[in-house]
This record gives structure tokens, sequence and C-alpha cells, in this order.
């Protein structure tokens, strides 16, 4: 057991990833060690950063728990701390459940969380509580310690959701959604970069919602879409190399936000938007508040304004009421659409949602398995066709890592972590890549999730 130190484990999506490095950075500033996700926590303190999404996120989190509290229990952990999603939601039931822990914070909380160990553990950075609220120990609030490599970001922008689509607890767990200030993100931008970040991961449960909870844009109304202001703001600030869009929702999409797009030429041709299903029975039971001519007419207007462009979506199966007809119309709307890059996940029936009450969870497991299986063999054929269309072109591309016997990186139409990647031998190389800097690469070979390269010459 290290003193002094302090492990984070961070489960769920990246937008949990942003929090757990604030609440770091926070701490670092305070004096203590903080180590991310090790393999083997040796910190005298562990923070778990907990998701409750869906089912299966929801039991990694608790057996996560159960194995950090087995650690206490053996005496190699004096302090066992959870936050995040599923404290937001089931504080009560797990503090009854789970007495291990020594204190549950939520999603939105965490600065008490960072008083506590700051103030109450030993103090190391001498502040008191007044200084420590008022950011005395030189951190701004969005100041974070970065986990990922030091080139990308995430960027979060907002918090909640006020869709309440049928089978998501999202809202349910975040609240209502909150735009942060324009202003506030920019000097996040700006910090940043100072750090070496080139690549920005914008990211929000609802994209499309950005600003309108907001005072107003430049002409002072309340209530109007600020994506597209934002994003055009934040590609003139000298540094930023990509600016990726993660999460945009089809209903009421902000399109002024596809002229800034074909505008920078550091605003990735790429958007994460959601589209879940496409017959209007499904959307309907859904709630997802658009019909598949109004879905299908949008698809095309981004393409057109946008040429080139990667559209990332996500799709679901197993709804309750879902039929095999709308099943087959799924499948045939994929084949005509041919998504540049696509998931797909089967229906967990999450408590408190509306699908929760009024449906019956009526598909049995196996089924929508199966569903999704085929729906992912199909992108895949897909997905191994459309790769084609890069074999012989050149592609600006950044490197992530060295790994075996290949440098790694993506180009502006992949998101780390997610998406395909550039595969580039480091033998025969008359230029040894750095992970971090950008490289113009002509593509040899394509394969259904990856492209392999060569490079041409340093950027």
């Amino acid at each position: 057991m290290q003193k002094g130190v302090v492990d984070f484990i961070t489960l769920g999506c990246s937008k949990n990833l942003v929090d757990a490095e604030r609440v770091m950075r926070q701490l670092e500033a305070a004096g203590w060690r903080c180590v991310h996700d090790a393999e083997d926590p040796k910190g005298e303190i562990c923070v778990i950063n907990t998701c409750g999404f869906i089912g299966d996120a929801k039991e990694e989190s608790i057996n996560m728990i159960l194995r950090m509290g087995e650690r206490k229990k053996q005496g190699k952990l004096r302090k066992l701390i959870v936050m995040g999603c599923l404290s937001e939601r089931y504080r009560a039931e797990l503090e009854e459940e789970l007495p291990e822990v020594d204190a549950y914070y939520g999603k939105f909380d965490f600065e008490n969380l960072t008083l506590s160990l700051s103030l109450g553990e030993g103090n190391k950075a001498g502040l008191n509580p007044a200084q420590q609220k008022k950011g005395a120990n030189g951190c701004a609030s969005f100041e974070r310690k970065l986990t990922t490599p030091k080139h990308y970001a995430y960027l979060k922008i907002s918090e909640g959701c006020n869709r309440f689509c049928s089978y998501c607890a999202i809202p349910l767990i975040t609240g209502r959604h909150t735009s942060r200030p324009k202003e506030e993100i920019l000097d996040e931008v700006r910090w940043l970069v100072s750090q070496g970040v080139k690549e920005l991961n914008v990211i929000a449960q609802d994209l499309s919602s950005y600003g309108m909870d907001l005072e107003g844009d430049k002409s002072g109304v309340r209530g109007k879409h600020l994506l597209p202001e934002l994003i055009d703001e934040m590609a003139q600030v000298p540094g930023v190399e990509w600016i990726r869009l993660h999460y945009a929702y089809p209903t009421d999409f902000p399109e002024g936000l596809l002229d800034v797009m074909a505008k920078h030429a550091n605003v990735c041709k790429y958007l994460d938007i959601a589209l879940q299903h496409c017959t209007d029975h499904m959307l309907g039971l859904m709630r997802r508040h658009i019909t598949r001519a109004e879905q299908d007419a949008l698809i095309k207007r981004i393409r057109e304004k946008v040429p080139g462009i990667c559209i990332r979506t996500t799709l679901l199966v197993g709804h309750p009421g879902e039929t095999e007809e709308d099943f087959e119309e799924l499948k045939e709307w994929v084949k005509e659409m041919r998504f540049e890059r696509m998931g797909c996940f089967a229906y967990s029936d999450e408590e408190g949602t509306y699908a929760n009450k009024h449906y019956k969870d009526d598909i049995p497991q196996d089924v929508k398995d199966a569903r999704a299986a085929e729906l992912m063999a199909i992108q895949q054929e897909i997905s191994g066709e459309l790769m084609q269309r890069f074999v012989g072109r050149t592609e600006k591309v950044i490197i992530d890592r060295e790994e075996g016997e290949y440098f790694i990186g993506r180009t502006q139409y992949d998101s780390p972590e997610v998406d395909c990647e550039v595969l580039i031998s480091t033998k025969g190389q008359s230029t040894k890549c750095q992970a971090g800097e950008f490289y113009e690469v002509e593509i040899t070979k394509a394969e259904e999730f990856d492209l392999y390269g060569v490079i041409k010459r340093k950027l």
C-alpha cells in the first residue's frame, strides 16, 4: 500500500473519463499522486468512477466495487470511494448493500470528493476550505490530469439530456440538458493546446442541443443552436489540428454546423449521430420524434453539404414491439445507407425508463443478440467495401502508438479506440514515426476495419 497515492478506476464512457481527470488534477494540486487504471492498484485510496447506463455496465461496476472491497478487507487498501453514474442513481441501495465502501459521490458532487481528500486527508498543499473552493491550488475548474495520449483529449461541452427516448436511462441519471458557457469551453481548448493536445474529440449526450439553454448567441436571442458558432470559434484557436464531433441527435439537428464543417479543414469530416432505427413504427415506440423520411433526408443533406464525410451511427435492436418486419426493413436500410461506421446494441430493459414502465420486454435475449450479430455482419461487409476506396489515396494520419511491428495511427475519419486504424510497418520506413505527430501516408491495403500504408513525409 503506497502512502499518498490515489488509484482511479474509470468505467463507462469518455464523459466519465473527463470527470475523473478533473478530480485527479485537483487532488494532485493538493499534494496527492494519482494513478489511473493501473492493472494492479497499489495506492492507499481507490476511487471507482462507475457507469450505470445498461445492465452489463452496472454489473461491471458492481464487480469492480466487490473486487476492490476484497482488497480493503485484506488490508491492501485503506479507503474505498465510489463516484459516477451508478452511485448517482442508486446511492441509497449501494450504501445498504455495500457497506465496505467508505464514501459515495454522485455524478455532479465530485467537488466534495476533492475537498474531502485534499482537506480531510492531510491537506498536503496546506489549503483551507475557502482557498480550495476558490481554486487557490492554481487550477481552473476545467483543468485535468490527462490520461489519454498527450496529443488528444475529450472535450465535454454539456451534461444531461432533454430527449427522454423510451429505452434510455441517461436523463434519469444526469438530469436535464445543461450547456457549458462558450467562453469557458474556449478557455479549456486553449489550456488543452498549451498541454500539447492537437486533437479535440467533442463529446456530449446531445451535441445538437448545445446552447439552447444559454442566454443566447451573438444576437442575444435565447434558445438558439450555438453549436455551429462554438465549433467555428474552436477551429480558429491556434494549435487545434483536429476537431471531431460525437453524439449528435437527428431531431432538431443544427444544420448550420454542416457549413462550419465544410469551411474549416481542421474540423474532421466525421459525425457521430445515433439514429437507433429506421421504421416509423419503431421510431415512434422509441419516442425519437422523427420519421424515416425526415431521417433519410437529413443523412442526404449531411453527405451533400460535407462531401466525403464519415457518418458513425448506433442502432438498437430488440426494443419492445420490434417485429420481424421492422428488423427486415432495418437490414435493408443499413444496406441502402452504407454507413462508414456503425455499432449495434441489443435492448436492455432499464428501470424507470418509459419502455420499462409502459412496454413489455417481449423479445427473447437470444433473438436480440442474433439480430445485433446479423446487423453487424452486414456492416462488416459494407465496411470492407467502403474501405477499399482508400487504397491509392494519400491521407493525413496521426500516430497514436507503436505496437509490435507497426506504428498505429488514424485518419480524420476515425475516433480513438472505437474506429479503424492505419497500420504502418516499422520496417523499411525511411521515416521513424513519433506518437502525436502527423504524417502523410499512402494507403496500400484495406481490410474491413484496418488500413495499411507507407509514410510519404512528416507534416
